[in-house]
């Protein structure tokens, strides 16, 4: 999105009769940011398990046609001088393009390699050019529902020195990938402004992509990234209303946003956006080149919810009715789709006056009832398990460390972290573990380190309800007492029931009181409570009631050919055969989509599994082989 100053420039704009557009048809119409997913520093910290097939389908579901994939690509490489694309990378990006394939709704894989506070210099031509034409090699061939946008929102470079890297950019891709259409962009954070400043690219099949959030000061209110932060401002409407308007906050006396603050009478109208897009409008019909509307936006927690919803209404309804398509920025998120304060589930928390607002289809919502959980559930088994998200800080956090898991084909490595840092996980919904707490449920999972006098906590914190209440920690204290630190897997089986009160920071430390809830499960953590963790592993960690201890076998043996793994049928009612001619002992786990862990047995060569409890839907079965070799299946049960 646009992290820049907005300032007001007034510009004189003559009334004229509007012609017809000449310009290529861009081939979507409407769609969706989908962020946070690919937007990881590196490819070992994307949470690939937070988003599925089902959630492109969801998408597709609203009217949407077009899903633009914010990635941070040069993270995705070895980095400098020579970026190269981490294969682990391809293996998740190849699954998206898939399924939007399958789904035929157009990808745009955006180039999201920016950092706000920093300017863009001329020496990126390097890694666009490293990166774009190895993606260029790998998706040549693929459907003509991928597109390519060269790279989001340049800033603090000049024109015409972004207009010639993009332009060498371009040629490049073309060298190898002359089919694909390329999404281009102005700089100043690719602004309707910068657009007539793009020369003639010498190429036939470009999209030009501008971004909108004006006023800035109404849909930027509360954003903490801007300088200065704007979190104080808040209750800013729109369109301006001189009754309702709130006055500015002493701490932003003095700075540009008190001169967007004075400005806001005047930018704060509807007739205001509507000359803004114009602009655009104006660069396609004149060049005659094809325009779209990549990103816009209104940031939630400060911005009036009416007033949200009618500025979307205004410049959803403008750009259609000037033939420009978009993506609104986000689907998640603090621009997103979904109810504050929700849980952000499909079928639950879809705001529909911001979807009617939209113009989208609004699907059947009905309220969400939590209920107990009663089986065990996944934390981490290769991917983070459904229904979590992942929200931890410090050190470096790998989800797919391949060196000798406990299980399967990765685990967890945490390196070079600092007192306090934690891998931390979200849990979406809340969860109810009051009768896992009461019914011999424990956190099981598999650690290993060389520290010695090793301790961290893993806890779970609550949900905080109201002002007065606090987000109360539940935890373990893992020492040497628990495990030994000598570089091997070591298996624990913690009882829920063993855990204990630690207390809560909710600003300041709170002291515990008895008050932890374990029908309000928001949080599960690992921490460095004690002091600096170098490196620490961890794997299969689980809420469960078997107690398997399975540790890590170094085994001389080949690695077994998975291939030779065969289930059937799939859609499957009933009964599913697994059919496998492994040579090792094989295991089979059945995980529903919010992640809890339904069946583990060994299985022979031949077996019918009996499925016919299980409700209709989409689930994931891991079939395990000599201890760190894993097969994974998506099966529908009808």
């Amino acid at each position: 999105m646009i992290d820049t100053i907005m300032r007001w420039v007034p510009i004189l704009l003559l009334t004229t009769v509007t012609l017809p557009s000449t310009a290529q048809k861009v081939p979507f119409n409407r769609g969706v940011n989908l962020t946070r997913w690919f937007q990881a520093d590196a490819v070992g910290s994307i949470q690939f398990s937070r988003y599925t097939y089902t959630d492109l389908e969801q998408i597709k579901s609203l009217g949407c046609d077009v899903i633009r994939l914010p990635i941070n690509m040069h993270g995705m490489t070895n980095g400098a001088p020579e970026y190269v694309v981490d294969p682990l990378f391809y293996s998740f990006l190849d699954q998206v393009i898939d399924w939007a394939e399958e789904l035929e709704i157009y990808l745009i894989l955006d180039n999201h390699s920016f950092d706000v506070n920093e300017n863009t210099l001329p020496s990126i031509e390097n890694p666009l050019l490293k990166v774009w034409t190895q993606l260029a090699e790998r998706y040549a061939n693929r459907s003509n529902y991928l597109l390519y946008e060269v790279f989001n929102e340049p800033h603090g470079i000049d024109d015409e020195v972004w207009n010639k890297v993009q332009k060498r950019v371009i040629d490049a891709i073309r060298v190898i990938d002359k089919s694909h259409t390329i999404v281009v962009g102005g700089a100043g954070w690719n602004s309707y402004r910068n657009l007539e400043a793009i020369p003639d690219l010498g190429d036939d099949n470009l999209i030009y992509t501008f971004h909108f959030y004006d006023p800035f000061l109404f849909t930027h209110q509360g954003a903490t990234w801007v300088t200065p932060s704007m979190q104080p401002l808040a209750n800013v409407p729109f369109p301006h209303d001189p009754t309702s308007m709130p006055s500015l906050p002493p701490s932003l006396d003095g700075t540009w946003v008190a001169f967007n603050h004075a400005a806001y009478p005047y930018e704060g109208t509807a007739q205001r956006v509507r000359e803004l897009i114009d602009i655009a409008v104006a660069f396609r019909d004149e060049r005659g080149l094809p325009v779209y509307c990549g990103e816009f936006g209104v940031f939630i927690p400060n911005s009036p919810a009416d007033d949200r919803v009618e500025w979307y209404r205004l410049v959803r309804t403008y750009l259609e009715e000037k033939d420009i398509p978009w993506t609104t920025w986000d689907y998640h998120n603090g621009f997103g789709l979904f109810n504050a304060g929700g849980n952000d589930l499909f079928e639950h928390d879809l705001s529909i006056p911001l979807l009617e607002a939209l113009g989208l289809d609004v699907p059947d919502q009905t309220e969400y009832t939590k209920i107990a959980d009663s089986t065990g559930l996944i934390i981490y088994d290769d991917f983070i398990g459904q229904g979590l998200v992942e929200s931890g800080y410090g050190g470096r956090q790998n989800f797919y460390q391949e060196s000798f898991p406990a299980l399967g084909n990765f685990h967890l490595s945490w390196e070079e972290a600092n007192q306090y840092d934690a891998i931390s996980m979200n849990f979406r919904p809340i969860r109810n573990f009051t009768r896992l707490a009461q019914e011999g449920f424990a956190l099981d999972f598999f650690v290993r380190s060389t520290i010695p006098g090793l301790s961290f906590d893993v806890r779970f914190i609550d949900s905080k309800l109201s002002e007065s209440d606090r987000p109360w920690r539940m935890r373990y204290v893992v020492d040497e007492a628990s495990a030994n630190w000598n570089g091997e897997w070591q298996h624990l089986h913690l009882p829920l029931s063993s855990f204990s009160e630690h207390g809560a920071w909710d600003n300041a430390w709170f002291e515990p009181i008895g008050a932890f809830d374990w029908t309000e499960i928001n949080q599960f953590q690992i921490v460095a409570e004690y002091g600096a963790i170098h490196s620490l592993e961890i794997d299969h960690v689980q809420i469960t009631d078997l107690d398997t201890a399975m540790v890590q076998i170094t085994s001389n043996n080949e690695q077994e050919d998975l291939s030779r793994i065969k289930i059937g049928p799939n859609p499957v009612n009933d009964h599913l055969l697994v059919q496998h001619e492994l040579s090792t002992p094989t295991f089979i786990r059945l995980i529903d989509p919010l992640g809890r862990l339904l069946m583990s047995v060994q299985v022979d060569r031949n077996s019918f599994l009996d499925l016919s409890g299980l409700s209709p839907g989409i689930y994931h079965l891991v079939i395990d082989a000599d201890l760190h070799q894993a097969k994974h299946f998506t099966i529908s049960k009808l």
